[in-house]
């Protein structure tokens, strides 16, 4: 009874601190929204930054006027409306977009006619392709739709199938979690066992990612050019799958992303050094050696039909070591330590191969074990080559916030070692010990069974 007691009054006082923190985070988004029609001379983030301040605003006022649990939903349903279902019907249907829009469909179109998404001779920066040839898929329903029509207009526009496989990608990645009831055996065959919490696992997975989507992270590149955002789903499936002992399949997403943008690199090792620290060296190296062939299957075409323009566009250009200068010029480190010169570039490039080494150094002393610290130590690594590259922008930051947000949100934790006959499938996933079982051979109840009787003792105890 005590107990009881205990957790309803640190229930209330956790929803009276909850109840404070929503209104804040929205006007505080509200906030950041409003300034971009005042200091931006982007068309498209104008337009996104008036939308998204209305909806935000409006997240703010109602969760604050609203009784729960309606304070918690109607504000994300707001939020997201304003943030991200008005302002990209605007702008798909006006046709406003970034020139990264325009890049992937140009690309998707020479891809479809030519078999390689680089222009011979390009003159200016938007006629550069800064992406390897996967990138072009995305483009090539416009080749196919047209310019005209109403297919066209919905269906033709790159940030439609941009959002389209990154919320694919994020569904995915949590049915791969939710497959964690089936665990394998060391002689062969599966075991069951599903949690009775996997759909409050649904419901807070479910929320995390509304909020995630209706957040100026997401919802602004999602609006304007979502770029970025197929290599973010692709990269948190392919952690999914390697959390869960499929290296295959994991590798032929590593494929995917790799041949998106060189961006994605990193992912590799950090996916192999969790495989090999979860699941031992053989599933590590076959993940690693299907993810390497399969990039080099979607990029080897292009590469042997436009090796020089492949060169100059993907890697001379993005680096500011191009014949164009690179229009991503946002202040960042390595971007000023690049302004100084050709020391201060050779500078910035040094301490940026420091880094990813000092990174790569601790996925072998000290691999991820789980869901959560592979995506830390992927966003890690890619935020130290976005600061020290010698260009970026602050929009290529987003990627290592939704890497450690989907982590925390999706309920992947730490992994066991393979089947060990104890224990539950969650408690791998939850990062939790669970209770032990009695060995079969006693003639007592099987383990699944035995553990799930305990905790229904021990819930029966607290009630009372």
């Amino acid at each position: 009874m005590i107990t009881w007691r205990v957790e309803r009054e640190n229930s209330r006082s956790g929803a009276r601190r909850a109840s404070w923190w929503w209104p804040v985070g929205w006007l505080l988004a509200a906030g950041w929204a409003a300034a971009f029609p005042l200091v931006s001379d982007v068309g498209t983030h104008r337009v996104w930054g008036v939308c998204a301040a209305f909806g935000y605003t409006a997240a703010a006022v109602a969760s604050r006027v609203l009784p729960r649990p309606r304070a918690v939903r109607v504000p994300v349903v707001l939020a997201l409306a304003g943030a991200v279902v008005l302002p990209l019907l605007l702008l798909v249907l006006t046709g406003q977009a970034q020139s990264e829009v325009d890049v992937i469909e140009r690309s998707g179109r020479l891809l479809y006619a030519t078999g390689t998404p680089y222009l011979d001779a390009p003159r200016r920066v938007e006629e550069y392709t800064p992406y390897l040839p996967g990138m072009a898929l995305l483009g090539i329903p416009r080749a196919l739709l047209g310019e005209h029509g109403w297919a066209a207009r919905y269906f033709g526009d790159a940030r439609v199938w941009c959002a389209a496989v990154f919320l694919a990608c994020l569904v995915a990645s949590r049915a791969v979690v939710r497959q964690r009831g089936q665990r394998r055996r060391p002689g062969g065959g599966v075991r069951s066992h599903v949690g009775s919490h996997v759909p409050d696992g649904d419901a807070r997975f479910a929320a995390v990612t509304a909020v995630l989507i209706a957040s100026p992270v997401v919802a602004l590149p999602l609006c304007v050019s979502g770029v970025d955002l197929p290599l973010a789903g692709l990269c948190v499936l392919a952690i999914a799958f390697a959390v869960h002992g499929r290296p295959v399949a994991a590798g032929l997403v590593l494929a995917a992303a790799c041949s998106l943008k060189w961006t994605a690199w990193p992912a590799l090792p950090v996916v192999v050094a969790l495989l090999g620290r979860a699941w031992g060296a053989r599933p590590a190296l076959r993940c690693a050696g299907t993810a390497i062939a399969g990039t080099a299957l979607l990029i080897l075409p292009s590469a042997l039909l436009s090796p020089g323009q492949m060169v100059e566009q993907v890697l001379a250009f993005p680096t500011g070591r191009g014949e164009l200068a690179t229009p991503a010029t946002s202040p960042l480190p390595g971007r000023l330590l690049a302004e100084q010169g050709a020391t201060g570039w050779a500078v910035a490039v040094t301490l940026l191969l420091c880094g990813a080494s000092a990174v790569g150094l601790s996925l072998v002393l000290r691999p991820p074990r789980d869901a959560v610290g592979a995506a830390d130590r992927l966003a890690i690594g890619l935020s130290v080559a976005f600061l020290l590259a010698p260009a970026g922008r602050f929009g290529y930051l987003a990627l290592p916030v939704l890497l450690v947000v989907w982590a925390r949100s999706v309920g992947a934790g730490s992994v066991g070692a393979r089947w060990s006959g104890t224990g539950s499938a969650d408690a791998r996933w939850s990062g939790t010990r669970s209770v032990s079982a009695p060995s079969s051979r006693t003639g007592s109840a099987p383990p699944d069974r035995d553990a799930d009787a305990q905790l229904a003792t021990a819930g029966a105890g607290r009630r009372s």
